[in-house]
């Protein structure tokens, strides 16, 4: 049976992680942090059931080895677009763009890829500018819960990293 669904793009910081226990550098690298209650479980089902995961995620890529690799994460990403190596942030389209395109999928096809992240003007609205499928995490009080804008709207929102499996079911 063909999978409606491409691929899942994810952001880290309070996506995966817990930014309020990252612990950072003078450079504002995050040496370490806890994971958000079943992000660890999320990603080995996903990766299970044959989808390609990519990271999504501004900041220096010393920071999300540092944090996803303690966990045993980091390696379950097929594709990278982190900005400290794209050269933009989100909701620059190059990072999705350079994402999708190492996981092979055609710009014609956005519309079967989803991005699930805890920013409203990043993570949402750079996935709803490109026509991917915007799932947003609203599980931190760290940022706002407001929509700016229609741009910013996303077309499903989850309270935890689990609750996404069975979104997935739905969309196919």
């Amino acid at each position: 049976m063909a999978r409606n669904i491409l691929a899942i793009c994810f952001d880290c910081g309070d996506t995966l992680v817990d930014e309020g226990t990252e612990v950072k550098t003078i450079d504002d690298v995050s040496l370490h942090a806890d994971l958000i209650p079943g992000a660890d479980t999320l990603l080995r089902v996903l990766k299970e059931r044959g989808y390609p995961l990519a990271l999504v995620a501004d900041g220096p890529t010393a920071t999300f080895e540092n944090n996803l690799k303690p966990y045993g994460l980091y390696k379950l990403f097929d594709a990278y677009a982190i900005s400290e190596q794209v050269g933009v942030l989100k909701p620059d389209p190059r990072m999705f763009v350079h994402a999708l395109t190492q996981l092979g999928i055609a710009s014609e096809e956005y519309g079967r890829t989803v991005m699930v992240g805890n920013n409203l003007a990043r993570d949402i609205k750079g996935a709803n500018a490109l026509g991917m499928i915007s799932v947003w995490l609203d599980w931190a009080p760290r940022r706002s819960k407001v929509p700016a804008d229609k741009s910013e709207i996303p077309h499903f929102t989850i309270k935890g990293p689990l609750e996404l499996l069975a979104l997935l079911e739905i969309l196919g």
